[in-house]
């Protein structure tokens, strides 16, 4: 049962994941920015394989953050 659990939980993610990847992709903010943004994809990716509950908050956070506009500083 909690192995399904997981499962769906995993499906969920990674639709998301591809979701934000193509978000980011197409916005229009300076290059600098649309890394910082990938980084953080790249960063909940990577915690996805340790820890999906938490991959699964942060990219919460992130597409919250997306969604009102509040991106983090370009290099």
């Amino acid at each position: 049962m909690e192995r399904d659990s997981q499962l769906e939980l995993y499906v969920a993610v990674a639709d998301r994941l591809k979701e934000a990847h193509t978000a980011v992709r197409t916005l229009q903010v300076p290059e600098g920015v649309r890394m910082a943004l990938s980084r953080k994809l790249l960063v909940i990716t990577a915690a996805a394989k340790h820890d999906l509950t938490d991959a699964a908050r942060r990219l919460d956070r992130l597409m919250k953050d997306l969604d009102e506009g509040r991106f983090p500083e370009g290099d």
